[in-house]
């Protein structure tokens, strides 16, 4: 049998190929149409089905989903939470969850819905701060818990409100990128400061691959995680302490310890490290080159394009202090700097004319416009370049070009 091959990025690993799964063609919602008639149910809406498999990690979703078709704002998604061995299940969870958190824990739940998983935690543990975050609120949403009508942004979120766990049950299935929010979190948690948990929980369709049920296929669900692709993507928040089944193998979930690699941190302060020293460079280069204009002497900027044209636009050389603009390159000559409007001269416009000062944005290629310039018998005073934040004399100071 011929394998049928798709490109597709796996929300769970980022895999770019899939195969074709279940083409289960144009559906209605299953689960949050609520037509009040036999009449309005014939005539809903259908959406396209079809789902594809990660031949990296398992993962199987419907490559066509649309998050917009989804009236989240309108209907709740409600699940039934009064069976007598679902309520069982539920306790055993809370049980797992509360072993490692403090006597009054701080508690975020995403997607609380009408809010009984984290009601219960708080009634578990009274003096703690339990918080349900859900766009569409219940009639019983925030009884007992603090709830707030709104998506939970991590980066945000996460330092403001300092949980010591959160909890996200039946929702990373209905996401287009499950895998962004859980880096997310593991993110916003280490700049709080303080160790946090994730309890998260999907349902499981491993029992699909032995019986061959179809049910478990509909539009609301653009996610169907194997215990394989849950595990994956648990990996991406943190460490995984604990990972099993419940409820007869239908779902899956795991308590897994928010944290980032180090290397990771380590690359990330080294990117707030240089997007400070952006700040600096900007405004000693810029105060060079206003010094320069302002100093009377000409001054020609090698190069109108490109890495050249950005020089020109992160240290603001306008048109009007800076109107030489050359190039080497006679298919750029008689353009213009984009951005600022430079009319871009020709390299031999320099012959007729003295300049003071040639600054070449292009550091790597100095040498061979510098060795351009003694060939063509142009002469400047002083060739400056970009290096470690200020605008330095090519031949009087140190730097590795």
């Amino acid at each position: 049998m011929t394998v049928d091959l798709i490109e597709a990025k796996c929300p769970v690993c980022s895999g770019s190929v899939a195969a074709r799964f279940f083409p289960a063609g144009e559906q209605t919602l299953a689960t949050l149409a609520w037509p009040a008639s036999a009449e309005a149910a014939r005539e809903l809406p259908r959406h396209p089905q079809d789902f594809v498999q990660c031949p990296a990690c398992t993962h199987v979703w419907n490559c066509r989903f649309e998050y917009a078709a989804i009236p989240y704002e309108r209907n709740p998604n409600r699940m039934f939470n009064n069976g007598a061995i679902w309520k069982g299940y539920l306790a055993q969870t809370r049980d797992l969850l509360l072993d490692h958190l403090p006597d009054a824990p701080h508690v975020v739940e995403i997607g609380c819905g009408e809010g009984h998983f984290v009601r219960g935690l708080a009634q578990s543990r009274p003096g703690g701060r339990f918080v349900g975050f859900d766009p569409n609120a219940a009639p019983e949403t925030g009884h007992g818990v603090e709830f707030h009508p709104r998506l939970f942004e991590p980066l945000a979120d996460m330092p403001a409100f300092k949980p010591d766990a959160v909890v996200i049950r039946h929702v990373l299935e209905h996401l287009t990128e499950p895998a962004q929010l859980l880096e997310a979190l593991a993110w916003g948690a280490m700049s709080t400061g303080r160790d946090g948990w994730l309890f998260a929980e999907v349902p499981c369709i491993d029992r699909v691959f032995e019986t061959h049920r179809l049910a478990d296929f509909f539009y609301e669900h653009v996610s169907h995680f194997t215990t394989e692709s849950f595990r994956t993507l648990m990996s991406r928040a943190g460490e995984i302490v604990a990972l099993a089944h419940g409820y007869d193998g239908e779902v899956i979930y795991a308590l897994v310890k928010l944290t980032v690699p180090a290397p990771l941190r380590a690359r990330a302060k080294a990117a707030a490290q240089f997007a400070s020293r952006t700040l600096t460079s900007r405004e000693t280069i810029a105060q060079q080159l206003s010094q320069l204009s302002e100093s009377g002497r000409r001054v020609a900027i090698w190069g109108g394009t490109g890495k050249a044209a950005a020089f020109i636009h992160h240290y603001g050389a306008d048109a009007q202090r800076f109107p030489l603009v050359v190039d080497s390159d006679p298919g750029k000559v008689g353009t213009f700097v984009p951005g600022t409007g430079q009319r871009i001269e020709y390299r031999d416009v320099l012959k007729a004319s003295d300049v003071d000062v040639i600054v070449i944005p292009t550091q790597w290629r100095a040498r061979d416009i510098i060795a351009e310039m003694s060939r063509e018998g142009i002469a400047a005073r002083q060739v400056m370049i970009e290096h470690n934040g200020a605008l330095i004399d090519f031949f009087a100071q140190a730097h590795p070009y």
